[in-house]
């Protein structure tokens, strides 16, 4: 059984266009069907001008002191102006923003799944809003959330462009990235991107285990040195493999 319409309670769309007796000035600016100028007229001896022509008498600039009518096919006018809304449609690229959201003390695993997200928005060409939310006392240190973003946009430099530079905004900081023109022009072809779109989710458990990304002020992860094998001592030979647990 069909299901039945919702009743729509909108008036229909209107066109306002005056046209013919439905022009009631006096008088007229007339353009010919030629485009060429016929001067101010009387609008009875303007509608009997474009009536001989069988044609339309279209005000097109209702403004002007007197109106502007033009001589044309309103109904071919229409249908132009219809096809050429159209055709702008068809050729309308539509632009998605993504937002993903850094914590200043986020951990390096944590900081690595959501430049994946990142970098995956951009190879389908997305504009990416990248926000640094910075919780209590975090707020007096913008260097972190700044040395984030900064690193961020370096590794992305290939896929994407800083459209807008960090910005802080009361206890967040953005950063507007867009697709680079080697992605819009097809050179870099997206990816499907696994799991699902969006923020993932920050696993406050690592954060313990891991170094935080935003520690250090220039925003470079100091490296991890082991630790150096014990000295040999004088006629004992050295250690050349460690314990297994």
């Amino acid at each position: 059984m069909p299901v039945p319409r919702r009743f729509d309670r909108r008036p229909p769309e209107r066109d306002t266009t005056r046209i013919n007796e439905r022009i009631r000035v006096p008088e007229v600016r007339l353009i010919d069907d030629q485009g060429q100028q016929i001067g101010v007229l009387k609008t009875a001896d303007a509608l009997v001008f474009a009536q001989e022509r069988e044609l339309d008498l279209v005000e097109v600039a209702p403004e002007a002191r007197p109106p502007v009518c033009r001589v044309l096919d309103y109904s071919k006018y229409k249908y132009e102006q219809a096809q050429k809304v159209k055709q702008a449609r068809k050729h309308q690229q539509q632009i998605t923003v993504r937002e993903i959201k850094f914590r200043p003390k986020i951990a390096e695993h944590d900081y690595d799944t959501k430049k994946h997200h990142v970098e995956r928005f951009l190879k389908h060409k997305d504009k990416v809003k990248v926000t640094i939310m910075f919780r209590g006392r975090e707020v007096t240190h913008p260097e972190r959330g700044t040395a984030i973003l900064d690193r961020l946009a370096e590794e992305l430099a290939d896929l994407g462009v800083v459209e807008q530079r960090p910005m802080q905004e009361g206890r967040n900081m953005t950063m507007m990235m867009a697709p680079s023109k080697a992605v819009l022009s097809g050179k870099l072809a997206g990816e499907g991107g696994e799991g699902t779109e969006g923020e993932a989710p920050t696993a406050e458990a690592h954060e313990t285990h891991q170094p935080h990304v935003g520690d250090v002020a220039a925003g470079a992860l100091a490296p991890h040195v082991e630790d150096a094998p014990p000295p040999v001592e004088s006629g004992g030979a050295a250690a050349t493999g460690s314990t297994v647990s």
